[in-house]
């Protein structure tokens, strides 16, 4: 998946980025929280819930570890229900942006729902990744399409069955 920059607030994680050059990732952190300051941190909560998250990644921990870790994320009411939604979609099961529209109960809300996970600034924890095009090809990422692509066969291999996309009919 390439590197990984988590940053925190007392309250919890506010960004999990993917990259492959470090100083490029704390830059744009910088210039996405431009109020902010930036200090490197060990041995903190963000260490705890950044080992988390590699833990899950690499397969050692359940999805439901990460899905306690704390979020500070800030977005429109609408973003905020989106990634709720997203937050249901367990691994190894995606689902189409209609199908995530049909869950919030906003049907024709598709491109709607793009925009909401393009600005999802947790990765993983606000599993967008998991939301793919009604053909069911990827589709775009905020990390880049080939990351995506991983994140789901990691998901999909810790599996047990490979599920199908949502029952609509709920």
């Amino acid at each position: 998946l390439g590197r990984m920059l988590i940053a925190g607030t007392p309250r919890g994680i506010c960004a999990i980025y993917f990259g492959d050059d470090d100083v490029a990732m704390e830059q744009a952190l910088l210039k996405e929280y431009a109020a902010a300051s930036a200090e490197r941190h060990e041995n903190t909560a963000l260490s705890d819930w950044a080992r988390a998250v590699v833990q899950y990644l690499d397969q050692r921990q359940p999805y439901s570890t990460i899905t306690k870790l704390p979020i500070d994320v800030q977005g429109t009411a609408f973003q905020a229900m989106v990634w709720q939604a997203l937050r249901q979609i367990p691994p190894g099961v995606t689902w189409s942006y209609s199908d995530v529209a049909k869950a919030i109960g906003q049907p024709t809300a598709m491109r709607a729902i793009a925009n909401a996970c393009g600005a999802n600034r947790v990765s993983v924890v606000i599993p967008c990744h998991r939301v793919v095009r009604e053909d069911g090809q990827t589709g775009g990422y905020r990390w880049g399409s080939a990351r995506k692509a991983k994140l789901l066969a990691v998901e999909s291999d810790r599996s047990p069955s490979r599920l199908p996309l949502m029952d609509t009919q709920r």
